[in-house]
């Protein structure tokens, strides 16, 4: 009996150590992303077993920088309420301080751990989130997450030795809802590592998303506007009927530069991505070939 009993003790504390590893822990974490910038950072953490699901946008190549990779993991629906997330049976949730208050706190409350960025304008914002989602994906999303902030800074780094001593072109990036993205921005992160000055800030002060100052806009001395499309023409085409855009020299004349829509609006490292196709359609000649 002394013998059986030892065994039992043995393997009960193998079983209670297995069970408290890290790789058991990865291993039982079921992950539901609320929303793109999560979906981002998750696809390129987590192991397939631990996404339950995915926003309604994430298969959206409009909004979304891994719209293919989405496509295979269930996606929540854009009417989903917290049944709508609490079917998926996560243990974790991701959400953004944008998400709904009410929202978010219905699946805390369903005992459901939760995680919400409110950090993501910038690209340090990016690692600091890539490292906090890591942590709760175990060790080889941890390894992960080195990875594809040593790969970012090496990228960063590139580019900023291309672009040394250019000369900054002035920019704007027009909107439809009537607010211009100033300072503190993902836009304004964009300018920062394009090389691109960003005339809603420095001449306007403008903070966030910002009703522009129309009448002082019309005399702004801007070079480029940025523009979200898959053509230029098509991008350019709603501005060059909408008032006071149509109005500036800059759209009449068409100066303007397109990026993939969801590269305006990129939180995550993929960013990264959108610094470069930004600096290289607003200095084509630090691209060209020796």
């Amino acid at each position: 009996m002394p013998a059986i009993a030892r065994t039992l003790r043995l393997l009960t504390a193998a079983i209670a150590l297995a069970m408290s590893s890290p790789g058991a822990h990865a291993a039982g974490v079921r992950v539901v992303s609320q929303t793109v910038g999560s979906d981002e950072l998750l696809l390129a953490l987590a192991d397939p077993g631990q996404i339950a699901a995915l926003s309604h946008l994430a298969a959206d190549p409009a909004f979304s920088a891994v719209a293919d990779e989405a496509r295979v993991y269930p996606r929540l629906d854009r009417s989903d309420d917290s049944e709508g997330i609490l079917k998926h049976r996560p243990t974790l949730t991701l959400f953004a301080d944008y998400s709904r208050f009410e929202l978010v706190e219905q699946v805390r409350r369903a005992g459901v751990q939760i995680m919400v960025f409110d950090r993501y304008h910038t690209l340090s914002d990016t690692f600091e989130n890539l490292r906090q989602l890591a942590k709760s994906l175990g060790p080889r999303a941890e390894e992960r997450a080195e990875s594809i902030i040593t790969d970012c800074e090496a990228r960063v780094a590139k580019l900023r030795l291309r672009l040394k001593g250019c000369q900054p072109p002035r920019v704007l990036s027009p909107s439809t809802y009537g607010v211009i993205p100033g300072a503190g921005t993902t836009f304004q992160d964009l300018c920062d590592h394009a090389c691109a000055e960003n005339l809603a800030a420095t001449l306007a002060g403008l903070k966030g998303h910002a009703a522009p100052p129309v009448e002082r806009m019309l005399t702004w001395p801007v070079d480029r506007i940025v523009v979200a499309g898959e053509s230029l023409e098509g991008a350019l085409e709603v501005f060059q009927k909408l008032p006071p855009y149509s109005l500036m020299p800059v759209v009449r004349e068409g100066r303007a530069v397109a990026i993939e829509p969801w590269q305006l609006s990129c939180v995550s490292h993929h960013r990264v991505l959108a610094y470069e196709t930004l600096a290289r359609a607003l200095h084509p000649e630090r691209f060209a070939p020796p």
